[in-house]
């Protein structure tokens, strides 16, 4: 195996997955939204966990759903600010297969998450 090659798996595993309880959501989500290309997913720092299945322009193709794995309801907080941004810990995009061009990806990553700058 190149050194190209193993530096790129080292960098796939470094990227954020959907975690085993939120693939269920996801697939559900998908089920429901036939123009979804992906999922975005928003984890919180109370562990609340936001969801919406998203379009090939990066639209909303589904409602945003809110959890929290294992609990009859979300948080307080979540109930008091609906997820606010400011509380964010990860985001990413669950991709369908086949996966959109990087170029459209980074596109609709933006779109989604918009940008961030470092100061």
């Amino acid at each position: 195996m190149n050194i190209k090659r193993k530096m790129q798996k080292q960098q796939k595993k470094k990227q954020l997955s959907a975690q085993k309880t939120e693939k269920a959501m996801i697939v559900g989500l998908l089920e429901g939204s036939p123009d979804g290309i992906g999922v975005a997913v928003v984890r919180l720092d109370c562990g609340c966990c936001k969801m919406a299945c998203i379009d090939n322009e990066g639209e909303a193709a589904s409602k945003v759903v809110i959890f929290r794995d294992g609990a009859e309801s979300i948080c307080e907080k979540c109930k008091a600010d609906n997820g606010a941004f400011i509380r964010v810990k990860e985001e990413f995009i669950y991709w369908v297969e086949p996966e959109p061009e990087e170029e459209q990806k980074q596109s609709i990553l933006e779109k989604v998450f918009g940008s961030h700058t470092t100061h």
